[in-house]
């Protein structure tokens, strides 16, 4: 996993809850927490910190990463504009992810894992977007999916009727747009 989402997850937690804590994190996971932005880490030291946070605040790890893909998608649109520039939609910007988002991300982080996503968007009131990846970080991605809706003045109902973690191939998120 590359540096920069370690870096993001520092930012939000120590945003939110201090320096302190985010030290106090990282003391607990058992890990260096020396990140560079284009560095790649195992993904278990994401899960590893995620998991003292839980413990610590007694709170679902989903819940936490879902929280931590929202607090991130700020820090993502300030330091990459361009990736938001000719949206004026959540849907749209959405839409870009694989052939747009994505590929430029691989040029600004050589040898970034990104999962992959399949939409239908087929139905004006519901785009519908299948995650696939190996980390199971859908939760995550729910997370900058209402942070991307948040950026764009909106809200999303996001509804999963299929999770790789119960079992499933794919996670599939029945996303509703709303505008605030």
């Amino acid at each position: 996993m590359k540096g920069i989402v370690f870096n993001l997850l520092e930012r939000a937690v120590a945003d939110k809850y201090g320096e302190d804590t985010w030290d106090a994190l990282i003391d607990t996971a058992g890990v260096d927490g020396s990140y560079t932005a284009v560095g790649s880490y195992p993904h278990e030291e994401i899960f590893a910190i995620v998991k003292a946070a839980s413990d610590a605040l007694g709170a679902d790890a989903d819940d936490l990463v879902r929280w931590f893909g929202r607090a991130a998608l700020p820090q993502l649109a300030e330091r990459y504009p361009v990736f938001f520039e000719g949206h004026d939609s959540t849907r749209s910007f959405l839409l870009t992810l694989n052939d747009v988002i994505h590929p430029e991300v691989r040029k600004l982080f050589p040898g970034a894992y990104a999962p992959s996503f399949e939409f239908d968007s087929s139905k004006a009131d519901v785009l519908s977007m299948s995650y696939r990846s190996h980390r199971g970080l859908c939760s995550f991605a729910e997370g900058l999916v209402e942070g991307a809706a948040d950026h764009f003045g909106e809200t999303a109902q996001i509804d999963q009727p299929s999770c790789s973690k119960r079992g499933d191939e794919d996670c599939i998120l029945n996303i509703r747009f709303a505008t605030v």
